[in-house]
């Protein structure tokens, strides 16, 4: 990932050249839980390329000074410890090249507790910084909230004014000139963090312009007078302060228009792989699966409540009956044979999940009709059929009385699951979470992701969400006591710090002999307030990038905390469910608005 790109002055002998300076995710760190972000510097006439980052520091948000000596970045205190929103970093000050600074970089730290620096002038930064607190003292409850402003730093006097005011949130500052900057405001935080209500217009983020010379002045709106009802986060300046450009949250859906014709946006993309002999498709949807000759792909959108098909002729909206209140998790059966499309629906008062099974899906021309499979008020998830598709893996909070724990049960078979004369086999035993389950296409081994190692000091959570310690692990179809830890989110070996993480939604390779995950182990690539989804951080925690580890198929026991992963994804933030297929995808050669129909 090369990100956040800004120009500076480098020197050839005695010659001044522009350089483009940015940060990037090239460069492989051997600890995990570490920031892979470092920035560097490339000549544009002569594409050296020089690390600006000294080895073992890792760097965010580069800001060139107008004159194109300095660079301003947000540097990680000292590493990342699982934060999602607010990170811990400080500004520090350096030149851009060392040849013109008598060989030194003068690498300075400038402001504590800092991010996403912008000059003013080359005398003015202006940065944002979070200020975590308790979000309900009085209840007792360890939840924090936090909330950010905009300030301003003077490298003359070393003074730091606020810039915006308390009671509302602003960040990514985008400076005009030393007094004036635009900002990206909240102006009310809503606890709805999934944005399924109805939102006031001080409830979006909005980009307004601040002037500290004129404090009596109200900030100049700026999207507000565009459309109100709709985010837009960091923006940026053009032609010297005359323009204000921002990014915008896209919200439109996939909807048909009256000629039948659809307005779909693009959802697929095909995208460079690190990897030769893999390639990369990436679908903006959720909890996507092929089915297993890879001819058929199954998607949830963003509103959680109809499944889309997708094959080479065509893309259908499966009209589901009974309208459930959120569709997730979804997942073939193995045996193509079958036609079977599992999922899990939540609905009902006490927000219970059941498995679904959709029969005959490719050839179904009217209402596809959900078949329950699971029983009683339990979270039941992550559906994996065997390779003859007879049976079916899952996760279930049946057993342990609440929602707490998870562990994994078979279905004895996968047409009537626990109804009739279907049976369910408990497969794992214990006070922990084991989850995202899927069988291999040998039919031998399960693979999940646990906190089953979690240490026993370890806290409960973390702002009321699950602080981590999960690992993936492989248990034996057959042999249930046959249990081996595969890949830990920290460095492998014993102890807390192995395990602190995340590494969640394992997948086989189709030849068993790779499994793919989504991961914290690069940490994060970019400052979380400033991507699109810092709204819901609070409720939803990020899984990270894409990785996968080469497994031997054969010995279960030689697969126990490998130390070698490959990084599939680099992206700013996260990418999360991951899906693996044997086929090269031909969707993205639809011609989407010719091809939309409702079975």
């Amino acid at each position: 990932m090369e990100d956040t790109g800004g120009f500076g002055t480098s020197f050839v002998g005695h010659y001044a050249d522009l350089s483009i300076i940015y940060v990037s995710t090239k460069t492989r760190v051997g600890v995990r839980r570490t920031p892979w972000t470092a920035v560097y510097r490339t000549n544009l006439r002569t594409g050296e390329t020089k690390r600006l980052t000294p080895d073992g520091q890792s760097d965010l948000s580069p800001a060139v000074s107008p004159s194109g000596t300095r660079v301003a970045v947000a540097s990680f205190q000292s590493g990342w410890t699982g934060e999602i929103e607010h990170l811990k970093t400080d500004i520090v000050l350096m030149n851009v090249d060392r040849y013109a600074s008598g060989g030194s970089l003068d690498r300075k730290p400038i402001v504590n507790d800092g991010g996403w620096p912008s000059w003013g002038s080359d005398n003015i930064i202006f940065f944002h910084r979070g200020i975590e607190e308790l979000e309900d003292p009085a209840s007792g409850r360890s939840r924090t909230a936090t909330s950010w402003g905009v300030f301003r730093y003077d490298l003359s006097t070393m003074q730091i004014d606020r810039v915006t005011p308390t009671g509302m949130d602003a960040m990514t500052p985008a400076a005009i000139s030393e007094t004036k900057v635009a900002v990206a405001t909240i102006r009310s935080r809503t606890n709805d963090y999934f944005m399924t209500n109805w939102r006031g217009e001080e409830q979006y983020r909005h980009i307004e312009i601040f002037d500290v010379s004129s404090p009596d002045q109200p900030p100049v709106k700026i999207t507000q007078n565009i459309f109100t009802d709709a985010d837009y986060y960091s923006p940026f300046v053009l032609n010297d302060g005359s323009r204000i450009g921002y990014h915008r949250v896209g919200r439109d859906t996939m909807i048909q228009k009256d000629n039948g014709n659809s307005n779909v946006p693009r959802i697929f993309d095909n995208m460079q792989s690190p990897h030769v002999d893999v390639k990369l498709f990436r679908v903006s949807s959720l909890v996507p699966s092929f089915s297993a000759d890879g001819s058929k792909f199954a998607f949830v959108r963003n509103d959680m409540k109809n499944i889309w098909i997708a094959d080479k002729q065509r893309l259908c909206l499966l009209q589901v009956c009974s309208s459930p209140t959120c569709i997730f998790s979804l997942v073939w059966n193995q045996n193509p044979d079958m036609d079977t499309l599992y999922a899990c629906v939540v609905a009902g008062a006490n927000r219970s999940m059941h498995i679904k099974a959709l029969s005959n899906v490719s050839s179904s021309d009217s209402y596809v009709v959900f078949i329950q499979l699971t029983k009683g008020d339990f979270f039941n998830a992550y559906p994996s059929t065997n390779p003859e598709g007879t049976k079916v893996v899952f996760q279930s909070t049946r057993d342990h009385g609440d929602y707490e724990y998870k562990n994994l049960y078979i279905m004895e078979d996968a047409q009537i699951g626990e109804f009739g004369e279907g049976s369910v086999t408990r497969l794992t035993n214990g006070p922990w979470i084991d989850t995202q389950c899927q069988w291999s296409p040998r039919g031998n081994w399960i693979v999940f992701s646990s906190t089953r190692d979690k240490p026993a000091a370890a806290p409960e959570n973390y702002n009321e969400l699950d602080p981590g310690h999960f690992a993936i692990y492989l248990v034996n179809a057959a042999d249930p006591t046959v249990v081996v830890r595969v890949v830990t989110s920290g460095d492998p070996g014993p102890g807390a710090s192995s395990i602190a993480g995340h590494v969640n939604h394992p997948v086989f390779s189709p030849d068993g002999r790779s499994i793919a995950f989504t991961s914290d182990i690069a940490a994060v690539s970019a400052e979380p307030i400033s991507m699109p989804m810092a709204s819901v951080m609070a409720s939803v925690r990020p899984y990270g990038d894409i990785f996968s580890v080469d497994i031997d198929p054969d010995d279960i026991c030689r697969n126990k905390d490998i130390d070698r992963v490959h990084r599939v994804t680099h992206s700013r933030y996260e990418y999360s469910t991951n899906a693996w297929t044997k086929l090269t995808p031909t969707i993205p050669r639809i011609p989407l608005d010719h091809m939309m129909s409702t079975m």
